[in-house]
């Protein structure tokens, strides 16, 4: 009987887990088609549109669903849309002037950044593995936006990406306090409508111009659209049964994966830059790293909780 269990436990977590790391291989490649994008509109209005796609695509396959839509989960969607907003805009900011491997791993800081804020608002303080991962992060950041490395030089484009990394990491900690209390396709829907919404509006206080048409324009702000649905239905779906643990490991991977499409674009990071780069994707490894007796309390507690089920 365990063994069977077992076995199904595998397999379902083995499945959520190819999802999560198919989705972190489009991810990784959308930093370039948007910095792209960036030659024909502004910022705040590209990401307006984005997720104008976004919500228009879940909200075509959640009509249903969105009948039975509550206050709490409106609320919640609310919430995540606003650290959408903030992460994504200030993201595409900061593309319209560093490269794009660079905004990628600079974006990877959220990971750290998570227990970090967790302190800093929750008073959850971090323990050892996650203090080590945000030492090393910050050392990687140092290295990699540093132009003699060591140094804190930062440019306008990377503060802002920074601080977008910032907002992600309050995304990801508001997923992970709603999964499970949730629709997913409802909030989803709530979430990206709101992004846009409020990116919308952002348009004018940023003194953007409306851009005209452009077959770029609206191709990326769709084919970007739909992978922004297709991520944020995923996140949200695989969370409730993949650890946070093992998903952010998987989310390790964007960053390379963004450096790989960079490089064969034609980007070069200098030596220092990236040392700065593998210290960050070790940062988010480690930060999610725990002590095996404390992996393995936390497995005995999901296989008992299944049980239960």
């Amino acid at each position: 009987m365990t063994s069977s269990t077992s076995s199904l436990r595998v397999s379902r977590f083995s499945k959520a887990e190819c999802v999560l790391v198919l989705i972190t291989m489009f991810w990784g490649g959308t930093f370039i088609l948007v910095q792209h994008a960036m030659t024909v509109s502004g910022p705040m209005f590209f990401v307006g549109l984005r997720f104008a796609a976004a919500t228009v695509a879940v909200g075509l396959f959640s009509l249903r669903s969105l009948r039975g839509l509550t206050l709490f989960e409106l609320k919640a969607g609310a919430f995540i849309g606003v650290a959408i907003m903030f992460g994504y805009g200030l993201q595409t900011i900061g593309l319209q002037t560093i490269l794009s491997s660079q905004s990628a791993f600079i974006t990877a800081l959220y990971v750290p950044f998570v227990p970090l804020l967790q302190w800093l608002v929750l008073g959850r303080r971090p323990g050892l593995m996650p203090s080590i991962g945000i030492m090393l992060a910050f050392a990687g950041l140092m290295l990699l936006t540093g132009p003699a490395g060591a140094s804190l030089n930062f440019s306008p484009g990377e503060i802002a990406t920074l601080i977008g990394a910032i907002a992600i990491a309050a995304e990801i900690i508001l997923i992970s306090a709603y999964a499970g209390q949730v629709d997913v396709r409802r909030v989803t829907v709530v979430q990206l409508a709101t992004a846009s919404v409020l990116s919308f509006l952002m348009v004018v206080p940023m003194g953007e111009a409306l851009p005209g048409f452009s077959w770029l324009l609206l191709f990326s702000a769709v084919g970007l659209g739909l992978t922004s649905a297709v991520i944020q239905l995923a996140m949200n779906w695989a969370q409730k049964s993949v650890s946070p643990t093992r998903a952010t490991l998987i989310y390790a991977g964007e960053p390379v994966w963004a450096g790989v499409v960079g490089r064969i674009a034609g980007e070069r990071f200098p030596p220092i830059a990236m040392l700065g780069a593998v210290l960050i994707v070790a940062a988010v490894i480690v930060s999610e790293m725990k002590r095996g007796s404390q992996r393995s309390a936390d497995s005995e507690k999901e296989l008992e909780q299944e049980n239960q089920g």
